[in-house]
């Protein structure tokens, strides 16, 4: 999937609050900056001391995150018995001092407090880790670490405010399909800490058209079961609901996003949100039901080892439409050739479930609904991340408004 990486790192490493030093620049064999399990080899093997990668602090070139020279704050775990290669770095203010909206697995005592509370989580469940954990990613929107057990890998994720209640929608998925989700080996909701049982297999981003079907198929069956038990919008997990996202769409055209467009623009993003009450009728008239949406379903964020497909990553979860899943997929499969499979897959198994609707007529409607919903979903990052890594989404909101303009004016809505 990846070409070659062009990323080259830097390191401002501290310890216990010390400003010890510099490192790098040095190259890493992955191009997107939040995979920092490569960045923490390097570093390793150059201190002879565990550290933790805390946060990106700027980045020299490169987009898309990814490429280009990445600066990151790295807290050393212990001190090392070497001096750093460079002094740290003379100038005014304190690059790695306190910030206003600092995710708490991007400081020094909150990750250690998330590694302590998994480690007690793990010796409850009765297997506690075998190995040191290692950090496999960290940025703006998540921390994920890798630790070894006696039964197999588990997961720690962290998570934002503004993420969803990922363990609480992996429990409602659970409950009509358990075959589906990973297994939540425990969870804080109150401070967004989950632990997960490893789900082997591969990221289905190059998966065959059958385990792409099974996933698509698997999600509609569980979607549509959720939706049959008339439960309504489960706790911890966010309404967006089409009604809900229009008065939405409506704030985020007020802020920031502005700026960003055209005059020209902005006008027309208006006047599609003044239509927006007469496209959520048209969607609603297909009779697909309300449901459990996965958010951000994507050949990455489902995995397979050929007997099992597993969805992973439900922070965009929520209450709405299920035609955003479908769409996501059929618009991140556009370029490899899948993406008919995936319409045709998802259009026949609501056909199966829902007697009498039209999910290919909701798939031509809703696209610039869809947009419009990436476009609040990726300001909401922006209003709650802190400064330095803004840059992960810089400009996502205008484009998806751009792309919605684009597609109501390719199909005349």
């Amino acid at each position: 999937m990846d070409r070659a990486s062009g990323r080259t790192v830097s390191a401002l490493v501290t310890a216990d609050e010390r400003r010890l030093g510099v490192i790098g620049p040095f190259p890493v064999d992955s191009p997107w900056w939040a995979d920092v399990e490569p960045v923490v080899s390097h570093l390793e093997q150059a201190l002879g001391v565990p550290v933790m990668v805390l946060r990106l602090l700027s980045v020299e070139g490169g987009e898309g995150a990814r490429d280009g020279h990445a600066t990151y704050h790295v807290e050393a775990l212990r001190h090392p018995r070497r001096e750093l290669p460079a002094p740290w770095p003379a100038g005014p203010g304190d690059p790695v001092g306190p910030a206003a909206r600092r995710a708490g697995w991007a400081t020094a005592p909150g990750v250690r407090a998330a590694l302590d509370w998994a480690d007690r989580a793990l010796r409850a469940s009765g297997r506690p880790a075998s190995g040191p954990v290692e950090q496999v990613k960290t940025w703006n929107l998540s921390g994920l670490f890798r630790i070894p057990t006696s039964r197999g890998p588990a997961w720690l994720k962290t998570t934002p405010r503004f993420a969803a209640g990922e363990s609480a929608v992996i429990e409602a998925f659970s409950r009509v399909a358990s075959e589906i989700v990973p297994v939540v080996v425990a969870a804080d909701p109150a401070r967004r800490w989950m632990l997960l049982d490893h789900v082997p297999g591969v990221d289905c981003w190059d998966a065959a058209e059958d385990v792409i079907g099974d996933a698509v198929t698997g999600l509609v069956a569980a979607q549509a079961a959720i939706a049959e038990r008339g439960e309504g919008i489960p706790a911890g997990i966010p309404d967006r609901t089409p009604r809900v996202l229009a008065g939405m769409v409506n704030e985020l055209l007020d802020g920031e996003v502005a700026a960003e467009l055209s005059a020209g623009e902005l006008s027309a993003a208006r006047r599609l949100a003044a239509r927006l009450p007469e496209l959520i009728a048209s969607l609603e008239a297909c009779g697909l039901p309300y449901t459990l949406v996965h958010g951000d379903f994507h050949p990455g964020n489902i995995r397979s080892d050929g007997r099992r497909t597993v969805m992973v990553d439900f922070a965009d979860g929520h209450f709405g439409h299920p035609v955003l899943d479908g769409l996501r997929l059929h618009d991140f499969t556009h370029d490899d050739g899948r993406s008919a499979l995936v319409a045709g897959v998802w259009a026949e198994a609501w056909s199966a479930r829902v007697p009498g609707c039209d999910p290919a007529r909701a798939l031509s409607v809703a696209g610039p609904l869809a947009h419009l919903a990436y476009a609040v979903r990726y300001q909401e990052f922006l209003d709650n991340i802190e400064h330095s890594e803004r840059l992960y989404h810089a400009g996502d909101p205008a484009g998806e408004v751009r792309a919605a303009l684009e597609c109501a004016r390719r199909t005349g809505s």
